[in-house]
């Protein structure tokens, strides 16, 4: 297993992964229809964390197994699609870092992907100030973080532009 910050050149397979992510882990959770509107309207690449290089890619057996990150700027979730242009920095003083983004294909699931990135991710972020995360997690998201020490804050439920809802809830860790 190989961890290494992701690179512009990555999007595409990282579109691809992304898109098997949400369709494979999440078809017990959400409905078809939340999939794929959740897909076109939050769930992308935020190609600022890219730009940061807090955006992190693991390889097994030379592909791009899984991915996550954190971050220093407001947005809790969403793709380059879903936020703001401008994404103004935290204060690490007083506001929790983000961790942002992860997916991980349904054939590398459960093998320690996302807890490695995690774990990296809290690191990078001591380094920086923070002395807390925050989230956004989908539902099947959930059990990872609730197993890393997050704590649920607060059920979220986003609204979608064609009118579908999705719900996800808003969790936070001391670090």
């Amino acid at each position: 297993m190989t961890i290494r910050p992701a690179t512009f050149q990555d999007i595409p397979e990282l579109k691809k992964l992304l898109d098997n992510s949400v369709r494979g882990l999440s078809r017990d959770y959400y409905t078809t229809s939340q999939i794929d509107s959740a897909l076109k309207y939050i769930f992308g690449i935020d190609t600022q964390l890219i730009d940061d290089g807090s955006y992190y890619v693991v390889e097994l057996d030379g592909t791009i197994a899984g991915c996550g990150g954190w971050s220093r700027r407001k947005t809790l979730y969403g793709g380059d699609q879903h936020k703001e242009l401008h994404d103004t920095l935290l204060d690490p003083t007083r506001e929790p870092a983000r961790i942002r983004a992860f997916f991980v294909h349904p054939d590398y699931a459960r093998r320690g992907i996302g807890r490695k990135i995690i774990e990296l991710c809290e690191n990078e972020a001591k380094k920086h100030g923070f002395s807390s995360l925050a989230l956004g997690a989908t539902l099947p998201g959930v059990p990872l973080y609730k197993a890393m020490g997050f704590k649920e804050m607060e059920q979220i439920v986003e609204p979608l532009l064609d009118g579908e809802k999705l719900e996800l809830v808003g969790m936070i860790k001391n670090i």
